[in-house]
């Protein structure tokens, strides 16, 4: 069985020219939930020059279950339970679906290589690694215990569970950051030659002819200088410092306001909070944003701020500064590492309002200062994080992967 399999490996042009990979995702384009989606997006569209990519991912109920977009195959399956609340019964009832479609596509595609995201399709990566006998390289975006501080709850300690089943189950590791590898090499306590830092990526937008066509209802004021936010309302991305620190904004500067898009369990809290301090005429939580409306206030802001307790990579940050925005980010995790205080953004500390109102108001005192700002970090955007260069290491990756199974199989 492993010679053969050698053997299909060093003839995978016999149906394409370019070798097929298969990527599990949970969330993929249009379905978007957080962050993960879109790293798969831009680097399944990063890779599609060197392979053929094939995408299986979760339909929300109204998508294709199959589609073609730009050179990219999209499976798309229900879960065999989907109408179960239980959220981990779903989970496993989507697992169960991927691999079985995963194994379908065998019949007429060989993977030379699965790629996971994180824990949500673990278990159909880790089953379909010994069904498809190739290797298994899966990306930690973030871990359970880095978003809770810990781990306190049976579902934490599951999903802990989960993380490390499949960081031992897979051939390599990728992380986004330096600040990740430590923490998964910390609590999971795998060889550091397993693990791979691979930047997330960025794609450079192009800029809309009426961006304000897009932005009704959602309190832009005009003539008004606008500070984005954008993120899961959730506890670690650090929006009730932006709260607190309103007031402080509210007094200074009579023109300056905030916009924190996005939807989560705390929005609720968020808005509540903001109208006990009444700032509420200044600090709006619209929810949801389409991605057009999302580009449309990265456009109009001058300041973008990401003001997180946790933040494995930081995405958000990049899509700030390759609009050529100055950011505001917390001094932690991935932001860190992204933002050179004063040169490429500005880092404040992490659940301090008062640290974030005097970065604000650096930038809003000097906006010259805040323009050279912006179009550093968006200098170093195009630069260091295309997709293209974040493909390049991925594929890096895929190839000492191959010839380290090919090695084994032979000894």
């Amino acid at each position: 069985m492993i010679n053969s399999r050698i053997s299909e490996l060093n003839n995978n042009s016999f149906i394409n020219d370019k070798p097929k990979i298969l990527l599990l995702t949970w969330e993929y384009p249009p379905h978007v939930v957080g962050g993960l989606s879109r790293h798969v997006h831009g680097l399944a569209g990063g890779l599609r020059q060197d392979y053929e990519v094939h995408i299986l991912t979760a339909n929300p109920g109204t998508l294709p279950g199959y589609e073609c977009i730009n050179g990219i195959y999209i499976h798309r399956v229900k879960p065999l339970n989907e109408k179960d609340p239980n959220f981990l019964h779903w989970i496993l009832g989507l697992n169960l679906a991927m691999e079985q479609k995963a194994i379908e596509l065998s019949s007429s595609h060989l993977f030379e290589i699965i790629h996971a995201h994180d824990w949500l399709v673990g278990a159909s990566g880790l089953s379909l690694k010994e069904s498809l006998h190739c290797p298994l390289i899966t990306t930690i975006h973030a871990t359970e215990y880095g978003r809770n501080n810990g781990i306190y709850t049976e579902l934490q300690k599951f999903i802990h569970t989960k993380e490390e089943q499949l960081i031992h189950g897979s051939d390599q590791v990728i992380v986004c950051s330096e600040y990740m590898k430590e923490e998964v090499l910390h609590q999971f306590s795998i060889a550091s030659e397993k693990i791979s830092v691979i930047a997330n990526g960025i794609s450079k937008e192009t800029l809309l002819d009426d961006p304000d066509s897009l932005l009704e209802g959602l309190s832009v004021k005009k003539g008004g200088r606008l500070i984005f936010s954008i993120g899961r309302m959730v506890r670690e991305k650090g929006f009730d410092t932006l709260i607190e620190a309103a007031p402080l904004i509210k007094e200074k500067y009579q023109d300056a306001y905030l916009i924190v898009a996005g939807k989560g369990p705390m929005l609720e809290a968020h808005r509540k909070k903001a109208r006990e301090l009444k700032v509420d005429d200044i600090i709006h939580f619209p929810g949801f944003i389409n991605d057009m409306q999302r580009l449309a206030l990265f456009q109009k802001c001058e300041i973008a701020v990401f003001p997180s307790y946790y933040e494995p990579f930081g995405i958000v940050a990049l899509e700030a500064m390759i609009m050529g925005k100055p950011a505001i980010v917390s001094n932690t995790g991935g932001l860190k590492g992204i933002v050179q205080h004063e040169y490429t953004g500005l880092l404040m500390a992490p659940g301090d309002p008062y640290s974030f109102a005097e970065q604000a108001f650096t930038l809003l005192e000097d906006p010259k200062a805040a323009d050279t700002i912006g179009k550093q970090g968006q200098k170093v955007a195009e630069s260091l994080f295309s997709w293209r260069r974040i493909a390049d290491e991925t594929k890096r990756v895929y190839q000492e992967t191959l010839i380290s199974r090919k090695l084994e199989d032979l000894v």
